[in-house]
């Protein structure tokens, strides 16, 4: 007995010794009413103990930085604050929620909306080392949600803000133990958004989440989240007819009519469970709902005819539409362990159904406009919707997985999913179907060469959904097939002295390329090879002073006969060659209480057009920002000052192949965090 509980204490430390892996990925079930998992001892390797300091639901919110808790330059979001070379949108120059490579707690999760930070403590971007660990890793990287947990204490926190563009926002979190072993927290919400082109998004916002654990070795955690949004008005898409930029656009100002606007309902909601069975043997598993619900969405486009703003617009508008998934997975480990060595041997069955509703919508033309001047005000037209279509994606996927380390020497990871996707999509009478059956793998190695250097290298496979057809597009909002998708990637990581870490490393992804064709139809165009250098430094310089930085630099191809007949740039949409990041954050021993944060963002131009003769401009964007920390009322509080896009560069957004939207110009924005 005593073994195996060695084996499992083992175990649990195993799951942070090498290049990051979560602690809550392989450890145990949490002590009662704790607010996150149990603390992780010491590594038991000689590598560096890299696991960030995690982020308590409640009561410690003044204590959020994303420079100071970021374990890489790869992607950290803290509540409100945000760090690193990567987002949820973009990584590797594509999507890992468009993709499907989602977790929640390490756990397979399909969202249609992802939940907000009133339920999400937060989120991490697992790419390259920060990947490995996970026992089924997947191409594109993985955003990681991590939950707030309610406490063993009561406490809240409360934030409430406003920005130079007239935005208020107010945010409540709570945490309070009801009994010996159940904790219940809740959280609020409201945003009254005034955008960068005077559009308004309001929403409100509620949360509750629960702890039961009855014992040491089993928990329960049952959550939801609602937003509600009853305001979101459509800004325009400008959409040039040649191979050129649209006008410098002016800011703060709403170039559409008035009654092009809507709203949604968005739910997040479900059930995760953590058994240690027996010793070394853990069951982990999670159900999750996720839907949205939209009432009144326009797309806004303006076709712009002349470099001199003068064009068309036309207005869609869609009936009511539906969107919801339901996800999830079970998990079986077992973990033992072999003097220096450690294995685990992961079982699992994950699966999602899913429905949508879409299509159906209507259109009324503007006529001709100039986009530079004021949007004409025209009556409400009486919209006549058609028949909707509706597609019906069902997936199971049963895998295996083995992991083995051996303290000083490295590490083994190796996986095998068998995947059974359907889905049927189109109009009543005129239903069409496509599936995929196929075999994936995974295989990773990491080896010290010494006790602050290790290699990684890997190859994986995966089954991604490609996302919708885009509004511009002539088959807007249409659901796109499954796609299978190869990554392989390797480099080092270094440790530079005390707690300052380097990674470099090259990958290849390749996936189908989707995009516009000559009938403006978003379908395959042909095959998109990323070949890429990444690299990130991250910890503190000094005592003093924190830094997070990372490099990207990317050889996007496009392949196939499109290409070859001139009818396809070699270059995807969205591809940017060079993108640089720098962060940082002092706290000056002279002034207690007192820190400063920068962050330098810079990009190549961004390749604009399916042809590649259109590109948005080289960008150079500026953060800068402080926090000051006091007592208010006995209580710790923060109050945080940032001004972003500090110079108010000008430039474009690129929504979809040549639709841009305007580059928000500078706002400064302030609030106060107080924890009770």
């Amino acid at each position: 007995m005593t073994g195996g509980k060695n084996a499992g204490r083992a175990a649990a430390m195993a799951g942070v010794w090498l290049l990051g892996v979560p602690a809550w990925a392989v450890q145990p079930a949490p002590q009662p009413n704790d607010s996150l998992p149990a603390p992780v001892e010491p590594p038991v390797a000689d590598e560096p103990d890299t696991t960030p300091p995690v982020v308590a639901a409640t009561g410690s919110r003044s204590a959020e930085n994303a420079v100071r808790q970021a374990g890489d330059a790869f992607g950290t979001s803290i509540g409100r604050e945000v760090s690193g070379l990567y987002n949820r949108d973009r990584v590797r120059g594509f999507s890992p929620v468009v993709a499907g490579n989602v977790r929640i707690d390490g756990l397979y999760f399909d969202p249609i909306v992802t939940p907000s930070s009133r339920l999400v403590r937060a989120t991490t971007i697992r790419v390259g080392p920060s990947a490995l660990g996970s026992p089924f890793p997947a191409p594109t990287g993985i955003v990681d949600l991590g939950l707030r947990r309610p406490g063993r204490e009561a406490a809240a926190s409360l934030l409430i803000g406003y920005n130079t563009w007239n935005t208020p926002t107010a945010e409540f979190d709570a945490s309070l133990p009801l009994t010996s072993t159940l904790s219940v927290g809740v959280g609020a919400g409201l945003l009254l958004e005034n955008g960068f082109n005077k559009t308004r998004d309001h929403s409100y916002e509620g949360a509750f989440i629960a702890q039961w654990q009855p014992s040491a070795r089993f928990s329960l955690l049952p959550f939801i989240n609602v937003k509600e949004t009853p305001l979101d008005d459509h800004g325009p898409m400008s959409v040039p007819t040649g191979n050129f930029l649209p006008p410098r656009l002016p800011r703060r100002q709403f170039f559409g009519p008035w009654w092009s606007r809507g709203g949604d309902t968005e739910i997040n909601a479900g059930l995760l469970s953590d058994w240690t069975l027996a010793d070394g043997w853990q069951l982990r598993a999670g159900l999750f709902r996720s839907q949205r619900v939209v009432r009144g969405q326009f797309a806004n486009v303006v076709r712009i005819a002349s470099p001199d703003g003068t064009g068309t617009q036309r207005i869609t508008g869609d009936p009511a539409l539906y969107n919801g998934s339901t996800s999830g997975e079970i998990r079986l480990t077992r973990y033992f362990s072999d003097g220096p060595r450690l294995h685990q041997v992961h079982v699992t069955v994950r699966g999602r159904q899913s429905y949508r509703r879409f299509g159906g919508s209507d259109a009324v033309d503007l006529g001709i406009v100039n986009i530079l001047t004021a949007a004409p005000d025209v009556p409400p037209p009486l919209l006549t919707f058609g028949p909707q279509q509706d597609d019906n994606v069902r997936q199971w996927t049963g895998g295996i997985a083995y992991e083995g380390r051996w303290a000083g020497i490295g590490e083994l990871s190796v996986g095998v999913q068998k995947t059974d996707y359907s889905k049927r999509i189109g109009l009543p009478g005129a239903i069409t179907t496509t599936a995929a059956s196929p075999l994936l793998y995974n295989i990773t190695a990491a080896v010290h060469v010494t006790p602050g250097l290790s290699l990684y290298g890997g190859a994986v496979t995966g089954l991604e959904e490609s996302g919708v057809a885009p509004g511009v597009a002539a088959n807007r909002n249409e659901a796109l097939p499954a796609i299978q998708t190869r990554q392989i990637d390797a480099g080092l990581r270094l440790s530079l002295g005390g707690e300052m870490r380097m990674i470099a490393g090259l990958f290849q992804v390749s996936k189908p390329y989707f995009n516009l064709d000559v009938n403006n139809r978003f379908d395959v165009l042909g095959e998109v090879i990323n070949r890429g250098f990444e690299a990130s430094i991250a910890g503190p310089l000094t005592p003093e002073l924190s830094l997070v930085a990372g490099a990207s630099l990317l050889w996007p191809r496009v392949t196939g006969d499109a290409v070859a007949r001139g009818l396809v740039g070699h270059k995807p949409v969205g591809a940017i060659g060079e993108r640089f990041e720098l962060s940082a954050d002092w706290q000056p021993g002279f002034a207690p209480g007192l820190s400063l944060d920068l962050k330098l963002s810079y990009r190549s131009p961004e390749i604009a057009t399916v042809n590649n003769l259109v590109s948005v401009p080289t960008r150079t964007l500026i953060d800068l920002g402080g926090r000051y920390r006091f007592k208010l009322a006995g209580n710790n509080a923060v109050l945080r000052v940032q001004a972003t896009n500090l110079l108010s560069a000008q430039g474009f957004e690129l929504r979809s192949a040549g639709a841009y939207t305007v580059l928000p110009g500078r706002v400064t924005q302030a609030y106060l965090t107080v924890d009770f």
